[in-house]
């Protein structure tokens, strides 16, 4: 495994990208217009500056993904010649799986296509391409170059070549794995979002703050942030197209709280666009 493409330059594409470049892969970022390419490139090297700045990098790993990291709106060009292609658009899953009979089509038969979802299933989109058992998740968490974990998700195909090989790449960038069996939400998933629909009815009840329901999980149950805190980050949209799929595919419990699609509906969509649970300025 010596070349990485990203699909997708968000905020879980960025961080991938950045990641697997300061880890010494050879890294393909692609998206669909220059104006997103370029604003991705901008945001990597701020980012690559401060880690210099702060020293959680050293020179040579940051002349190393300098130099390694390329942008590229043509998706075949980008990903022809990638050992693995991780995709990080949009949890929507025609999206996904258009993607990916594209990349089947464009990668070489011996690449691997990950998808970093965080709920939907690796077997769909897998069995839309002829390489199955070659179709896996690797769930990244936000900020990617921070957070310690990658969950793997195996399809019904997905073969233990596969696991192994990008458990291999998660150790080369010096993250933790786990292995999930498919089932909607994985591990972290599910928990996440019944926690975070729960403090949004709590807040929806009245039952107390926003800053105080979170201040009790950090402070009561040792959460590094507050749940509330925790689906601004991640973007409310985000969590409500997660809340919606799980509702679809696990039931009422998932139900999604109504004032996280008032929000949604008002445009509140976190810390991305300023206002959420929280003030941004």
């Amino acid at each position: 495994m010596n070349t990485i493409t990203v699909v997708g330059s968000g905020v879980m594409g960025k961080g991938i990208a950045y990641t697997c470049a300061v880890s010494g892969f050879e890294v393909y970022l692609n998206d669909i217009n220059q104006e997103i390419v370029d604003k991705a490139k901008n945001d990597i090297y701020s980012l690559l500056e401060g880690s210099l700045q702060k020293g959680f990098i050293s020179e040579e790993q940051y002349g190393m993904a300098k130099d390694r990291l390329y942008f590229e709106t043509d998706l075949e060009a980008a990903a022809k010649n990638a050992d693995l292609v991780i995709e990080a658009v949009l949890e929507k899953i025609e999206l996904k799986i258009d993607i990916f009979k594209k990349l089947d089509s464009i990668c070489s038969p011996e690449t691997i296509l990950a998808t970093n979802t965080s709920t939907m299933s690796p077997t769909e989109i897998g069995a839309q391409t002829s390489r199955p058992d070659k179709v896996v998740a690797m769930h990244f968490f936000n900020p990617v170059h921070k957070m310690k974990l990658i969950e793997i998700i195996r399809g019904l195909e997905t073969s233990d070549d596969t696991v192994r090989l990008v458990k291999e790449v998660g150790e080369k960038l010096k993250k933790e794995t786990v292995e999930v069996n498919e089932f909607p939400g994985f591990v972290t998933s599910r928990m996440n979002c019944l926690i975070g629909n729960e403090a949004m009815n709590m807040l929806m009840e009245g039952v107390a703050s926003a800053e105080d329901i979170d201040k009790a999980l950090k402070l009561g149950l040792n959460h590094p942030m507050g749940p509330l805190a925790l689906a601004d980050l991640v973007g409310l949209d985000t969590r409500l197209r997660n809340m919606e799929y799980l509702y679809q595919t696990l039931g009422e419990k998932y139900r999604p709280c109504p004032l996280l699609i008032k929000y949604v509906k008002a445009g509140r969509l976190g810390k991305k666009s300023g206002s959420g649970f929280y003030q941004y300025s």
